[in-house]
């Protein structure tokens, strides 16, 4: 391992998750600007697909780290991570991460760093450095909303929400309550894992968008919340971007949109008759990334979607399968709209560019983040039926009324403005992440 010199040294352990280690990265860039020399901890597949992000510039301040899992039934190495990853393995996942602690500790020793900033599920992370005498602050990549809601739940069990435009529907607090009873999951380890975090948690969120939660979240858990801002990635000059980039040109101003569900759900094949019915309806152009989970054999795009369905779009539409250089298109000017599952950071990319959404949530955080899409006017949800199905002819409704319509003027502006309130601050949170880092490691 190269010197760490006269810099402060922080190990960085996020969850396997492309949407956790993305704004971890972002973290680490920045802290490196303020003479911080970070360790970047994760399991070789996920440090492999982030490497070509550790450019030139950051070679000598961000060191990649692997940490390696425990061998599981059923979970070979390219399955320690989410990226791909079939939903009935992540709870063996989730259990072969707690069981690489040992691993952990062992990195620790070898490193020894002044600071450990660890993930949601992660007590053991944080019991590790506790014994080694190192600091451990949680950082979580959720929206405070999210967070302040979830522990309401749990600590005040019967009250109402003090926000009111935060909530789940009816078909939506079904299906959270069926996940929790699959997984066995409950508030624990999530709670466990905050409780040590010393004296402060550090949220990716800004005090304009999210005050109000934040200093609510705050009261829940009785510890300071420090924003970290919007931490959205650079875009970098792709190879494979070109060809995207090339057809994106052809194409009018704020006329397409970018559609993508994230890395961690797969449609299934009647959403994805819907989605494409939708913007087969829709008129509006578009390019699409599709994905499957890895190891599903048979499984490709011409079969997946409606009969005839490329040909009868290939003038408007490009469809890809697996990846895409989400911020680069996203900061094209000739998209107008992006239709998102709403993971927490597709919805601070869309506002960093200033692209409203048109929001189909699908699980976990994601519908509250679309009620907080609505409520702060970046964008439009897409309504489903009693049962929560999609609705071909409602998505290409809200399609048309965010890119297009007349009634869609007042979103596209509001989303504007914002973008350009959020880039005028840059990443000033920062200072006052660095403030509480040096602080903590000056009294340890």
């Amino acid at each position: 391992m190269e010197g760490k010199k006269n810099a402060i040294s922080i190990l960085l352990l996020p969850w396997l998750a492309h949407g956790h280690i993305s704004p971890f990265l972002e973290l680490a860039k920045r802290l490196t600007k303020r003479n911080f020399h970070i360790y970047m901890c994760s399991t070789p597949v996920n440090l492999n697909s982030i490497k070509n992000s550790v450019t030139a510039k950051y070679s000598k301040s961000i060191e990649l780290v692997e940490l390696h899992l425990p061998s599981l039934p059923n979970l070979p190495p390219y399955y320690h991570t989410t990226n791909g990853l079939p939903l009935h393995l992540m709870d063996n996942l989730k259990r072969a991460f707690e069981m690489s602690s040992p691993n952990f500790s062992k990195i620790l020793q070898t490193l020894n760093p002044d600071l450990v900033i660890y993930d949601f599920i992660q007590p053991w992370a944080a019991t590790c450095a506790s014994s080694m005498n190192i600091p451990a602050v949680q950082f979580l990549t959720f929206s405070a909303g999210i967070l302040a809601f979830a522990f309401h739940i749990f600590e005040k069990p019967g009250e109402d929400f003090p926000f009111a435009e935060i909530y789940l529907r009816k078909y939506e607090m079904l299906q959270m309550k069926k996940t929790m009873e699959e997984s066995k999951d409950d508030k624990s380890p999530f709670d466990k894992a905050l409780r040590k975090s010393r004296d402060f948690i550090l949220v990716k969120t800004c005090k304009e968008l999210e005050g109000k939660y934040m200093d609510y979240f705050s009261s829940l858990v009785s510890k300071k919340i420090v924003p970290v801002g919007l931490l959205i990635q650079d875009t970098v000059s792709e190879d494979d971007s070109e060809e995207i980039t090339q057809w994106l040109d052809k194409k009018e101003k704020n006329s397409s949109v970018f559609v993508s569900f994230g890395s961690e759900y797969f449609l299934s094949k009647e959403e994805l008759h819907e989605v494409a019915q939708g913007l087969e309806l829709s008129n509006v152009n578009f390019i699409w990334v599709i994905r499957f989970p890895q190891g599903e054999n048979n499984s490709n795009i011409k079969d997946a979607l409606p009969k005839g369905f490329l040909e009868r779009v290939k003038d408007r539409g490009m469809v890809l399968e697996k990846w895409a250089p989400q911020a680069t298109i996203l900061k094209h000017k000739s998209i107008g709209g992006f239709v998102s599952h709403c993971g927490w950071s597709s919805f601070m990319e869309s506002m960093k560019f200033g692209v409203p959404i048109i929001a189909m949530p699908m699980h976990l955080d994601q519908p509250m983040n679309a009620r907080l899409v609505e409520y702060i006017g970046l964008g439009v949800e897409v309504l489903r039926d009693d049962n929560g199905k999609l609705q071909s002819e409602e998505i290409a409704k809200v399609i048309r009324k965010v890119v297009i319509e007349e009634s869609g003027k007042d979103v596209r502006k509001k989303v504007r403005e914002l973008s350009e309130k959020m880039n005028m601050k840059g990443d000033e949170e920062i200072d006052g992440v660095v403030e509480e880092l040096l602080a903590l490691c000056k009294n340890k």
